[in-house]
């Protein structure tokens, strides 16, 4: 993939107006030319304590006056929207925690269900909690080859819309955190059917439609509302995200208003510049070269795939047709998720090894590994990785185990009361062994990839917590709850503990 000139980004600038602003700010301030008497309070000075402050601009009387009489923001959101094929966007400084959060109070009114994948990530969990919204979970299929999840059963959302006539929405991940892929059309079928939207939340593949190597996004196929992370796998700052609704002045189901109300909510008064104006680039380059960038990182993805499931006992995760003895599975074809079991080593000890070559993994447990691969990578760049996994992965070899399942894609949910109710109802911290049978009041998750495994208002079952304690056991991380060791776990109050179902 071709360099980027950091003077003028391939001419980003002229299409890209946050950008662009970004740019003349900073080359303002580089030239003492600024005066500022409104935040940051660091007021761009690095000598006080380093470059942390540099290229912090804010949007407000920083990118743009204070009273916004240039239009800036909003001429950056037309232009994503138009990119999008849609009415509306707005640009999160939040991620797409906000922007999912935004979402979903953008649905229904408190009391209504709510149909949801299982593994959305934990931002859309309390953002059901803020709209006071019921979840009826759907789960995708775990693929049996892998023990990762895979499709979202159109069937399964039928249904639930079926059992469930005054549901609000569906909510689904689409691609999941390992790149598995969903029928979104026939899911946008499923949910127009029933009279309600059906929102993605597509946070790992903000590159999708804008490359004939890859997807169309969700948005074409049939989804009402899209959720994106320009952080995730474009070259934007951390916190850049994007939220895309075809609305009624489009011939959609989703209220504009509503959705910037729900966008206002949790947003922040004081955008971070800096994050806005690379957002904006990122979409000017998907826009102008999408096919050559998008390009490049699928032919990336698919060299590594090459080389890495040519070593003994790897396993890399990719599309199957429906002849295929496992079953079919769609993949994205620029995501990288290496299985290890068959090598016998341990995915905790490989990431201690790459640590200590400067290189992280977005994702490491026993038997899965998920090294983030975006736009801004290079040959030298997937060379150096594979190598290190390579010379890694021998050096930790063991005996070859059967996959297993993570905790994340499957456990069983048994749910008591909403999470609200449970978000806001008075707790008790109580033994682990003695919170069985009794309604959690808090979220517990392994991370990553932090999908609950207990949520609030769901019975805490023995083999929740068993499945909790082997991920720790094992070297993993415990997410959000208030005790990560796990002795002790956080319950309603007042409720008598019941039988869960086995």
């Amino acid at each position: 993939m071709s360099a980027i000139d950091p003077r003028d980004p391939r001419g980003y600038a002229a299409g890209a107006p946050l950008l662009e602003a970004w740019l003349q700010f900073q080359s303002d301030v580089d030239a003492g030319g600024m005066a500022p008497f409104s935040i940051p309070g660091h007021k761009h000075r690095v000598d006080l304590f380093g470059e942390v402050v540099r290229g912090d601009a804010p949007l407000f009387a920083g990118l743009d006056t204070m009273k916004q009489s240039r239009g800036l923001l909003a001429a950056a959101e037309a232009r994503a929207a138009d990119a999008w094929g849609v009415d509306w966007c707005r640009l999160s400084v939040g991620g797409s925690t906000h922007a999912n959060q935004a979402a979903v109070l953008a649905l229904g009114r408190p009391g209504q269900p709510v149909v949801v994948s299982r593994t959305l990530h934990r931002s859309v969990l309390l953002g059901i909690v803020f709209a006071g919204l019921r979840p009826v979970w759907v789960r995708p299929e775990i693929d049996v080859a892998t023990g990762l999840p895979g499709a979202v059963p159109v069937d399964a959302v039928r249904d639930a819309l079926a059992a469930n006539p005054d549901a609000c929405g569906v909510l689904i991940g689409d691609p999941s955190y390992v790149g598995t892929l969903s029928d979104i059309a026939g899911l946008a079928d499923a949910a127009h059917a029933a009279g309600v939207p059906l929102v993605v939340d597509a946070a790992w593949a903000a590159y999708f439609g804008f490359s004939s190597l890859v997807p169309a996004h969700a948005l074409d196929r049939g989804a009402d509302a899209l959720v994106t992370s320009a952080r995730k796998t474009l070259p934007a700052w951390s916190q850049g995200a994007l939220l895309l609704a075809r609305t009624t002045r489009d011939g959609g189901l989703l209220d504009p208003d509503r959705l910037q109300r729900g966008f206002e909510a949790s947003h922040t008064t004081s955008s971070a510049g800096a994050i806005l104006a690379s957002t904006d680039a990122s979409r000017a380059m998907l826009q102008r070269h999408g096919e050559e960038f998008v390009g490049g990182l699928v032919g990336l993805v698919a060299q590594a795939r090459r080389q890495l499931s040519a070593v003994e006992g790897v396993t890399v995760l990719e599309g199957r047709g429906a002849g295929h003895p496992d079953g079919a599975l769609v993949v994205d074809p620029a995501k990288l998720v290496v299985l290890i079991a068959g090598t016998g080593a341990h995915g905790h000890a490989i990431e201690d090894d790459l640590l200590a070559r400067g290189i992280t993994l977005e994702m490491a447990d026993r038997d899965v590994l998920v090294p983030l691969v975006t736009v801004a990578d290079d040959e030298r760049s997937l060379t150096e990785l594979v190598e290190a996994l390579t010379a890694a992965i021998d050096r930790h070899r063991g005996i070859p185990r059967p996959v297993t399942p993570s905790a994340a894609w499957s456990v069983q949910s048994q749910p008591a009361l909403t999470p609200r109710e449970a978000f806001f109802a008075a707790h008790e911290t109580v033994d682990a062994d003695a919170a069985i049978g009794r309604v959690c009041a808090e979220l517990i998750a392994p991370y990553p990839p932090g999908v609950a495994v207990l949520a609030p208002g769901e019975i805490v079952t023995a083999g929740a917590l068993d499945a909790l304690r082997e991920a720790r056991a094992d070297g993993g991380r415990i997410a959000y709850a208030a005790d990560p060791t796990l002795d002790t776990v956080q319950v309603v109050a007042g409720l008598p503990p019941v039988t869960p179902r086995a």
